[in-house]
């Protein structure tokens, strides 16, 4: 399987034009987020790096890596996702005035999801704060040093299928049976509401690397799962930076399900083998992460995990240390720099979304 480049035709008007319908799209309002958070002890904002020695690799101005690998403890952006909505979920109960016990808030609710590392973490970590139980559906290629930590934060790991797509049909069925709710990270016709949520929490990265950043970057590389990391950050990126950044959205080869829904006009199921990139090895894309992805993405592409694997030891040597996943959006660099229009004047922001897996 060879990498793709694709120009995105519906920049600026998104999948409407193509499907005649308005689709719901990510929020950009980071307010709610930002409240909750100054309530956590554990939120503190995360290192944006200058690398001058990628920068030197890339043959450009300069790079800068937004460092997630310390979130909260969690090891990830995800952090600021389902733990957020958990939170969110928590906080209707408090109405101001008096004591509020907050550990015991969800006594007695159940969440469920199922996830290909650290989602299901942002999930047993938002439920075990606030009292509710965690449940999460691993498919078998998810490493065990997921389902490892997921345990000793007190969820209950169920492994089921072979792909991400059959470990969430087990935890959907799950949660519609048991009368728990599902949490999931992507979403679907008729299943908004919590993943929109999910994708607010996000929205707590761009705000910091806007603050963070004195001149806005030319090139934004994002890489993406079901897509919805890379939707919530552009939505504040065009809200903040406007159309001149560059927007590149990058895939495993394995996993094209943003490329694959863009070039067909509408969202559909990709197919491929394993992928070294885990989390982002998602077959079929988030709904609402691919509208707005339609709209605010200027390109989609895809990299080989072989391309990932010697991004890695690149951002090694740079003294960055992450996985296949975590290095995607370095890849795309190596591979589709002339098709995005790198050169020594190009500003680029990466974004490390994960430290090691057993870290």
């Amino acid at each position: 399987m060879r990498p793709s480049f694709i120009a995105n035709p519906f920049r600026g008007t998104g999948l409407e034009s193509a499907t005649g319908h308005v689709p719901e799209t990510p929020s950009a309002d980071p307010k709610s987020v930002e409240l909750l958070l100054k309530l956590c002890p554990r939120h503190s904002v995360t290192a944006l790096r200058d690398v001058p020695d990628l920068a030197r690799v890339l043959g450009v101005q300069s790079v800068h890596v937004k460092d997630e690998s310390s979130r909260m403890g969690l090891g990830s952006f995800k952090a600021l996702g389902a733990a957020y909505v958990i939170a969110a979920i928590a906080s209707r109960g408090h109405h101001g005035g008096g004591a509020f016990d907050w550990g015991s808030a969800l006594v007695g609710k159940t969440f469920v999801t199922a996830s290909a590392g650290n989602h299901g973490l942002s999930v047993a970590a938002g439920a075990r704060v606030f009292g509710a139980k965690a449940v999460i559906y691993l498919s078998q290629q998810v490493p065990e040093a997921f389902a490892v930590r997921l345990r000793g934060m007190g969820a209950d790991v169920v492994r089921a299928g072979k792909t991400y797509e059959a470990s969430m049909d087990a935890a959907e069925a799950a949660a519609g049976s048991n009368g728990w709710v599902l949490l999931s990270d992507s979403s679907w016709p008729g299943y908004h509401e919590l993943p929109k949520l999910v994708m607010q929490g996000y929205l707590q990265i761009a705000v910091e690397v806007v603050a963070q950043m004195e001149t806005p970057p030319t090139h934004i590389f994002v890489q993406a799962g079901v897509g919805g990391l890379a939707a919530a950050l552009a939505v504040y990126f065009r809200k903040s930076w406007g159309d001149a950044p560059k927007y590149v959205v990058v895939e495993p080869v394995a996993a094209p399900a943003l490329l694959g829904s863009i070039r067909a006009g509408h969202n559909t199921m990709s197919e491929g083998p394993v992928s070294n990139m885990g989390r982002l090895d998602c077959k079929s894309a988030s709904e609402i992460a691919l509208a707005g992805l339609a709209r605010d993405a200027d390109s989609f592409v895809s990299v080989t995990d072989a391309e990932a694997s010697h991004a890695v030891a690149q951002m090694k040597t740079a003294g960055l240390v992450t996985t296949p996943s975590g290095a995607a959006g370095l890849a795309a660099c190596n591979v589709h720099s002339k098709a995005i229009g790198l050169g020594p004047d190009s500003r680029v922001l990466l974004f490390m979304s994960e430290g090691l897996e057993d870290a």
